[in-house]
């Protein structure tokens, strides 16, 4: 079972290594290595963007648009050594949960724990479709029981949650009196704010939060409310809980200088949405 195989050479001297010895290979992937996403929605048969499976770029760097095409000949390589009865490959979306290192789901919780007027992008409204790192972890087991194989994206289904529900249950569960001001997509684009980084989770993409995962909830995915994730996430971090060092966080979070040029600018030029 292969979690954290990204650089495709590795994967491709993996497989070799194992493929007279074990009955299946599992690799978690990802919904980056589909080739037009988030532009479309995604289904497990779109186009994959074109990945090398003999590919070894030394050390890389998080933010420079790369994961993607590794994550899709990582897949290349084991496609090249196994046949598709042997091989099941997982392609999550957004993971949150207790002992999420990369800075997303946490770095909003300790944003609303401080309280005051903060940015919230977009609009409350906004459909999202993060899997709960358990459920994720729960479902890979119990294909391998199962002796599955082929390819199952990993989402929750559409209508699962909002933008707006989360940053709710982050509020409630952090005691926090923040007061969430909804800045316009456009806008906050037209400002250069980072997309998916800065404010975590935000794409204007308006397929971010399409992507098929009904092959994996005929199969027995579950997903517990969002509001149940940020609870137990919260109760991790305030617990003592410390994610593992990884460079994907320090790119997470837009600084609180910006962020108040930017509360202000937004405030002297529109009404404030409503929650």
């Amino acid at each position: 079972m292969d979690v954290p195989g990204v650089v495709p050479a590795q994967v491709r001297d993996s497989v070799r290594a194992l493929v007279g010895h074990a009955e299946r290979y599992v690799l978690v992937s990802s919904v980056s290595a589909y080739r037009d996403w988030p532009a479309v929605p995604v289904t497990e048969e779109s186009p994959l963007l074109v990945g090398d499976p003999d590919e070894d770029p030394g050390a890389w760097q998080w933010g420079r648009g790369v994961y993607g095409r590794l994550k899709a000949g990582a897949e290349a390589a084991l496609r090249r050594d196994l046949p598709p009865d042997r091989l099941l490959i997982i392609r999550p979306g957004v993971i949150l949960g207790p002992g999420e290192y990369s800075g997303r789901l946490t770095w909003w919780l300790s944003r609303v724990a401080r309280g005051g007027r903060m940015l919230a992008p977009g609009r409350s409204g906004r459909p999202i479709q993060p899997v709960d790192v358990r459920e994720l972890a729960r479902f890979v087991l119990d294909l391998i029981g199962r002796q599955a194989s082929g390819t199952y994206n990993v989402a929750a289904p559409a209508g699962h949650a909002t933008f707006g529900g989360m940053l709710d249950a982050c509020r409630t569960v952090t005691g926090g009196e923040a007061e969430f001001v909804w800045a316009g997509d456009d806008w906050l684009h037209s400002q250069g704010v980072r997309e998916w980084t800065e404010l975590p989770l935000w794409r204007m993409a308006a397929d971010t939060w399409q992507v098929d995962a009904s092959r994996s909830h005929r199969m027995g995915l579950r997903c517990r409310p969002l509001e149940q994730t940020v609870r137990d996430t919260w109760a991790w971090l305030t617990a003592g809980g410390r994610p593992v060092d990884d460079p994907r966080r320090a790119l997470h979070g837009i600084d609180p200088a910006r962020e108040t040029t930017l509360l202000a600018a937004w405030l002297t030029n529109h009404v404030a949405t409503p929650e």
